[in-house]
């Protein structure tokens, strides 16, 4: 796993993050996680090929959020080793995230407790993600 802190954003990059937010806003994330100090970006990357990429907000010193996880279809799988990056890296209390019910079941299978959030969005049910590592 490798910091993403260059100002120009890589193609595989936003590639990746077009699957995890809409394509319209792929560059103001972006420049969220290069603009702000409390928020982190890493990419994956298997034999020199960017597959992978994800996002975290932190809270506090001990606490993250993810906002963005992405793995190439041929990768599928990665998601958890990077999560773990994550919390190992940074040597978090907890992480959660909120998603939908096509990533929801990836969260539960991790061990994350998960919470309806109810309709948050018009035909969208929203789920809160929680994982307490302490």
């Amino acid at each position: 796993m490798k910091e993403i802190n260059s100002i120009r954003i890589d193609p595989a990059i936003k590639r990746l993050l077009s699957y995890a937010t809409s394509e319209k806003k792929v560059d103001e994330e972006y420049n969220k996680y290069i603009c702000s100090p409390n928020q982190k970006l890493y990419s994956a990357e298997v034999n020199g090929e960017i597959v992978g990429c994800i996002g975290v907000e932190f809270h506090n010193s001990r606490d993250g959020v993810i906002k963005h996880i992405a793995v190439l279809p041929k990768k599928r799988g990665m998601g958890s080793s990077m999560i773990r990056f994550i919390c190992k890296e940074h040597n978090l209390n907890s992480i959660s995230a909120e998603t939908d019910k096509d990533a929801v079941l990836f969260y539960a299978n991790f061990g994350f407790r998960i919470t309806s959030l109810g309709e948050k969005y018009p035909g969208a049910e929203r789920f809160l993600c929680k994982l307490d590592l302490k």
